[in-house]
């Protein structure tokens, strides 16, 4: 009740008569720039003033309408993943969160309209994001430098999912009404989602939202294991004999592992979410605020044992969030201070990882609170920027089989600024950021919990970059920066079993800052019939964080006060050196016109290096990518056939395998039936046409869990 309370308060420092947007320039307009693939006059709504995608200095992506419809999935990882320098982590279909130039986890923000999803997605990969796709207006993908204004941990990245639940323009004609509907044969999946804005009053709106995804067990290209698994489980069904992979438990049919194919067990899932919100919006301002519901049951693909010895579990995640958001503005209409914002997020999150008997194995308790608020200047001759402040409070705790990690909150408060000045084709920017971050841990036996230890950290980050328009329409620039992190409680008190990564996790409470200099460069071009994005980038880490195999002696040495078993492999949390550096690039260009339509090819490239120095590899880096596309564009009907190729990935460490090369071939037809001015589309897209076993290297369970095999879909929108 605290929050809400915190939440409350916070709304009465704002008037009614504030707005945020007026009808005018609502957020997520959108100018195209010869057409939808030229994305260069694209409006960035994650930002503190509004800019185009062509002018901000650092790698960005926006991904709304047709293209929108088009990638949508269950998960926001895999709806992102076809966007340069993106990868995903695809724990099976239901659990995937994105991966920016390499990094994730505590490196990667995922946020919903400018605040946390506030789960514990980051906390293991097989955590689903709670963060709803199939509600999304829009989505922004920031890399480099301006992701640093939403914390210390978005070095790698900011993904920000923009709906409409707290409602920023009046309907122009009294309401507003859209959804979507899904078929994807892969699994068998059927969804759909509807919102609607009501204005019930002078600036007075109301809005409701609701989505339903049901899908089967996924359909896959081929083996479910890799060739070096199969070959493994084998030679393990050889050796065991009828003797059970574990003493006193079931035996384990390895050949009968070694041989699954054609589906993935495990894997079905039913969600709902449900959302209301409500706003008054004025001239001078605007004030909002939402609850929402989601709801989520999904199966967590079999690690399948593979040797004598190991354990495989069928675990599925019964997971439940309630939330509830604020947003205000007040534009003060000052020479100085153009608007004030305000933005905050309270949820209460749970999830149990439920045994193949449905008994619960362990519960995951998250409890947070975050809010922002900013001074936006107005522009001065041609110098605009926002400072503000940052609060944010995690209360986490996890019981059961598998609690790794004891009980903890973690509070952090952070001041940040931006400041741009543009003077003709010449545009430079600095940012800083100062954060005191607290992370205090409770532990012991049974039900008796005391302190167990506290940190606390004071971190300050900051960037300076410049941009200079060489010619009409084409920007270079240059982008420096230097972080630092706090480590998060997992890192610091992690001790215990994690099902999730196979493994025991160690942590380490004695760990410093993480602290890393940058450098980006960039090219922007865009014309009317062409456009090229490109990045390269290289980043030079101290007392960087990452996990490695260690002997299991330090795991049983950890484990021996609480009296458990170590019988994972033992990962220990470390710090040194490291190095990222990597490439992306997008490029766009028309071909020709014939009968009105559009002819237009595009092409997008990612690549990264990532080393820990003196050791070897970071693990689960992407390897390189190419995909090009070749796109019909019509008023009423468009089409398009794509071919991605993903190199193969043999940078490994010790303790992973190598990830072969594929290609996918997808195709797609956008159909809008009742005109162009007409807000319906039916868009119908075959994916991975040719059947193939693909599998994603930044996945954990890449060789027990491949990509989706052929998927034939069919998505229809609509907008009143």
């Amino acid at each position: 009740m605290t929050r809400f309370s915190l939440l409350a308060g916070a709304a009465l420092l704002f008037p009614l008569s504030a707005t945020a947007q007026t009808a005018a320039t609502p957020a997520g307009t959108t100018t195209p720039v010869a057409g939808p693939s030229m994305r260069g006059g694209d409006i960035v709504v994650t930002a503190p003033f509004r800019q185009s995608e062509a002018d901000v200095l650092s790698g960005t992506s926006i991904v709304t309408g047709e293209e929108l419809q088009r990638s949508l999935r269950p998960t926001i990882g895999e709806t992102l993943a076809r966007q340069p320098g993106v990868s995903a982590t695809s724990f099976g279909p239901n659990a995937s969160r994105p991966v920016l130039r390499g990094f994730q986890g505590e490196r990667i923000r995922v946020l919903t309209d400018g605040i946390g999803s506030i789960d514990v997605s980051n906390t293991s990969v097989d955590h689903a994001v709670a963060i709803n796709p199939l509600i999304a207006e829009r989505v922004e993908v920031l890399r480099g430098p301006s992701a640093l204004l939403f914390g210390s941990s978005a070095v790698g990245g900011v993904v920000n999912v923009i709906d409409t639940r707290i409602p920023r323009t009046v309907p122009e004609n009294g309401y507003r009404l859209g959804g979507t509907a899904t078929y994807g044969s892969a699994a068998n999946e059927r969804s759909g989602s509807a919102a609607a804005d009501v204005a019930v009053g002078a600036g007075f709106v109301v809005h409701a939202d609701g989505s339903y995804l049901k899908t089967d067990d996924l359909e896959i290209g081929g083996f479910a294991l890799s060739r070096e698994q199969r070959a493994a489980s084998l030679a393990a069904a050889s050796a065991a004999g009828a003797q059970p992979a574990v003493p006193g438990e079931e035996a384990i049919d390895f050949a009968g592992n070694a041989a699954i194919r054609g589906r993935l067990p495990n894997t079905a899932s039913e969600t709902w979410n449900v959302g209301v919100g409500t706003a008054l919006i004025r001239d001078g301002g605007s004030l909002g605020v939402s609850y929402s519901r989601y709801d989520s049951l999904y199966g967590v693909p079999v690690r399948y044992a593979t040797q004598v010895g190991q354990e495989q579990e069928a675990p599925r995640i019964d997971l439940k969030q309630d939330r509830v958001d604020l947003r205000a503005e007040v534009a003060t209409g000052g020479n100085f201070l153009d608007r004030i914002r305000l933005r905050a997020g309270f949820a209460d999150y749970t999830h149990a990882e439920l045994e193949p008997d449905g008994e619960v194995g362990t519960t995951f308790m998250n409890q947070g609170l975050e809010g922002r608020l900013e001074f936006v200047q107005a522009n001065r001759g041609g110098w605009q920027g926002a400072s503000g402040v940052q609060v944010f409070n995690r209360r986490f705790d996890v019981e059961g089989d598998e609690a790794f990690l004891p009980r903890n909150e973690t509070s952090q408060v952070g001041l940040f600024t931006l400041q741009q000045y543009s003077a003709g084709p010449f545009r430079a920017e600095a940012g800083g950021r100062y954060e005191r971050t607290s992370v205090d841990a409770r532990t012991g036996l049974d039900d008796a919990r005391f302190f167990a230890g506290g940190r606390d950290f004071e971190a300050v980050s900051g960037s300076l970059g410049a941009s200079y328009e060489v010619a009409q329409g084409v920007r270079i620039g240059l982008n420096g920066s230097r972080t630092e992190r706090a480590p998060s409680a997992e890192e610091l008190f992690a001790n215990g079993p994690h099902a999730g990564t196979q493994s025991y996790e160690l942590g380490s409470p004695n760990f410093r800052l993480e602290k890393s200099w940058g450098l980006e460069a960039t090219l922007h071009a865009h014309r009317e019939a062409w456009s090229f994005d490109a990045a390269a980038y290289y980043n030079w880490f101290s007392n960087y964080i990452f996990e490695s195999q260690v002997d299991p002696g330090a795991c049983e040495a950890a484990a021996a006060p609480s009296g458990r078993e170590v019988d994972l492999p033992c990962f220990q949390y470390a710090q040194a050196d490291a190095r990222y550096y990597g490439l992306e690039a997008e490029a766009n260009v028309r071909l020709a016109t014939i009968g009105g339509y559009r002819i237009n090819a595009d092409l997008l490239g990612d690549w990264v290096h990532a080393k820990v120095v003196d050791r070897g590899p970071v693990p689960r880096i992407p390897p390189m990518r190419l995909l090009g596309g070749l796109e019909a564009q019509g008023d009423r009907i468009s089409a398009r056939a794509e071919v991605e190729r993903s190199f193969k990935q043999d940078r490994v460490t010790q303790f992973e395998t190598e990830t072969g090369a594929f290609t996918l071939v997808n195709a797609s037809v956008a159909l809008k039936p009742f005109g162009a001015d007409n807000g319906t589309t039916l868009t119908l897209s075959a994916n991975n046409i040719f059947d193939v076993n693909a599998r994603r290297h930044a996945s954990f369970l890449k060789d027990f869990a491949p990509l989706a095999g052929r998927d034939l879909r069919a998505t229809l929108g609509f907008r009143l």
